[in-house]
């Protein structure tokens, strides 16, 4: 008998019976086979190690983690369908409409908020638990879209994976009553040392995706609970981590490494694929960075070549940095600048091809640091639906 599956248990739902999955514990039993991944997870702790001593000393480490940040965020609504741009995501928390759907956007902002609220709450000393996963639940499904679905409580009734019901869906996680207990094992399991950081982080993300304990943003939480894992772990210092990048890319292999595991036990396989996903995750944020620090260089030697006008280029290009696409009147007033200076400067920067304009007449132009903005958009192109 192959004590790391879980059991099925049949219900019934007006008549038409199912079979509701409930995992096995954590740690797996029989124990992992170390051996199997040893290699990736060296591949991966170099590759986090690397990415933390970098963001320790680069220029500009707030506006990394700022960024970085958005495209976790921006890309883990995605893989459940959310049809947000990073741009879209940058002027809706400067108060400028996007383009789509606010709802959308308002998603994906409510995830930035979740990570800030939960770092900042371990740094406080709050322990990782099931009360600070509902308190984070609570923020990332807040407003218009998630309201209605019990934000910050665990759910009450059953829920399914793909179908219209649970007779014909991909997947059911547990019913409700051992639901809880299935969570409360997990809430001891974060906080054993048995394994190192990396390990319990992939162990914990697909434990958390098959119990599915809210009746939504399961796939969101569950990503968001491996940054958690990884700073309060100390492998990163800040989230500057964007692994559902890998997951969102890979996605069809994600899904099944999650059923082989339920169905077979294989938690090694997964653990492999989770490791190679950190490294590749890590290595693209150093190398965006490091793009992202001599794009920052050469533009700003370019200023060099403009007087006494650089000063007021300069700021704009600073703000630029944080808000990538701009009007006049939005940096007149971001920085107290008079709107011809503003107008002045901005120019300035489309003669040196820093800056491009990409449309309207007159007081309706919006400038954009395209190449900047590409580096931060790599990846992040809304899937389908």
């Amino acid at each position: 008998m192959n004590r790391r599956l879980g059991t099925y248990i049949t219900q019934t739902v007006i008549g038409e019976p199912y079979k509701a999955y409930v995992p096995a514990p954590l740690p797996p039993d029989p124990s992992l086979e170390l051996e199997t991944f040893y290699p990736a997870l060296e591949k991966a702790t170099r590759a986090l190690a690397e990415l933390k001593s970098v963001t320790q000393i680069i220029p500009n480490t707030a506006l990394f983690v700022y960024m970085y940040v958005r495209k976790e965020a921006l890309l883990s609504s995605q893989i459940e369908g959310t049809q947000s741009s990073f741009s879209d995501l940058i002027l809706f928390e400067n108060h400028q409409k996007p383009e789509i759907a606010l709802d959308d956007v308002e998603e994906v902002s409510n995830y930035v908020k979740a990570i800030d609220y939960g770092l900042t709450r371990l740094k406080e000393g709050f322990p990782l638990s099931l009360r600070l996963l509902r308190e984070i639940h609570g923020i990332l499904l807040s407003g218009s879209r998630g309201g209605s679905k019990l934000p910050g409580e665990f759910r009450t009734s059953q829920n399914w994976i793909g179908g219209t019901r649970p007779g014909t869906a991909l997947f059911v996680p547990p019913p409700p009553k051992e639901m809880m207990d299935c969570l409360g094992n997990f809430e001891l399991f974060l906080h054993e040392e048995t394994f190192p950081v990396l390990i319990q982080a992939g162990l914990a993300h697909l434990q958390f995706e098959t119990i599915h304990p809210f009746l939504d943003g399961n796939g969101r939480l569950g990503r968001l609970l491996i940054i958690l894992l990884l700073c309060n772990g100390g492998l990163l210092e800040a989230p500057v981590l964007y692994v559902s990048l890998y997951l969102k890319q890979h996605r069809s292999v994600y899904y099944q490494l999650l059923q082989e595991v339920r169905e077979q036990g294989d938690w090694e396989k997964w653990l492999v694929f989770f490791l190679e996903g950190v490294t590749a995750s890590a290595t693209q944020a150093l190398e965006t960075a490091g793009k992202i620090n001599r794009l920052f260089q050469e533009d700003e030697a370019q200023l060099e070549t403009l007087g006494r006008a650089r000063f007021s280029c300069l700021e704009t290009l600073n703000y630029l940095k944080k808000l990538p696409q701009v009007s006049v009147q939005i940096v007149s007033s971001a920085l107290g600048m008079t709107e011809p200076t503003a107008r002045s400067a901005l120019n300035h920067l489309v003669d040196l091809r820093i800056v491009e304009e990409t449309s309207g007449k007159g007081k309706d132009k919006v400038y954009v640091y395209r190449k900047y903005l590409d580096l931060l958009e790599e990846g992040t192109e809304p899937l389908g639906v």
